[in-house]
């Protein structure tokens, strides 16, 4: 996009479909470049690094230097030159508001190709220019642990008389919502395992945007879970058995999955089902 375009889109407030186009280009450049490459299971929070900030946007590494790195962290200052920084500061727009809104999810839909689990941060208190320098990190989480976690909680469900459902709310590598489903017990049908969750989230972060966040659920979230989700701004939902593969087990359950409500939505949410499938499976058989 050239740049006046880019500028114009940022002065009309049309974060969303930049979002978008910046998702997609990005993408698309992955496929381009690795679309048949066969990555190593576990590709390293460094490997992620060097493919976006090295490969992708072209910097020298004297303009990202790490800070801090293990196995599972990646940590970094970005000290480069940023358009986005500089048409922010021309038409006085918050560099915190116009990049968690444009870049979070955009850069994270680029390390989803290579993993997934591969997730991407950046800290709103250290960014330009109201630090000397963007802070950014990218963690290694690990699906399977935290959907026993879900799952842990859909059998306390089961136990107190409920349905047996379990979500868990993570950001940033941090368990920031843990529940499960309420709606028997509490004799109130909105208390889903993910509403349960996603609320407790909003509550412990005092902040009703969950961008960055990814969404657990032993079962793939029915279209109220979804859509609330959707509206809470996650960017990515994880579950383990499918609406369908339920359904067929006896479950009462409208048969639209995430992916569709995604798809319709007006936000980019990644939608990844199957993790532990039969393990979240045995819950309902």
């Amino acid at each position: 996009m050239r740049p006046d375009a880019k500028t114009e889109r940022l002065r009309q407030g049309q974060f969303q479909t930049l979002e978008a186009e910046v998702a997609k280009k990005r993408v698309d450049w992955f496929k381009r470049h690795y679309g048949q490459a066969n990555f190593d299971p576990l590709p390293s929070p460094r490997r992620a690094y060097e493919l976006f900030l090295l490969q992708y946007l072209g910097l020298s590494a004297d303009k990202v230097p790490v800070v801090s790195e293990t196995e599972t962290k990646i940590e970094w200052l970005s000290l480069n030159a940023c358009p986005t920084l500089e048409a922010c500061q021309r038409l006085s727009l918050d560099t915190r508001q116009v990049c968690r809104a444009v870049y979070e999810k955009s850069t994270q839909a680029l390390l989803s190709q290579l993993d997934p689990q591969l997730r991407f941060h950046r800290s709103y208190q250290e960014i330009r220019p109201n630090a000397p320098h963007c802070r950014e990190r990218i963690i290694r989480l690990d699906f399977a642990r935290i959907m026993k976690l879900a799952i842990k909680e859909a059998r306390t469900s089961k136990a107190e008389g409920n349905k047996g459902y379990g979500a868990v709310v993570i950001l940033d590598g941090k368990v920031v919502g843990r529940a499960y489903d309420t709606a028997t017990t509490q004799r109130d049908p909105v208390l889903h395992a993910e509403v349960n969750a996603l609320r407790q989230a909003v509550s412990n972060l005092g902040d009703g945007n969950l961008c960055g966040a990814v969404l657990f659920s032993t079962c793939e979230p029915c279209p109220m879970c979804s859509a609330l989700a959707v509206w809470a701004n996650v960017t990515t939902i994880v579950y383990g058995a499918s609406i369908e593969e339920t359904a067929r087990l006896g479950k009462a359950r409208i048969l639209m999955g995430a992916r569709e409500i995604a798809t319709r939505s007006p936000a980019l949410v990644e939608v990844i089902g199957g993790v532990l499938k039969d393990e979240c499976l045995a819950l309902y058989s």
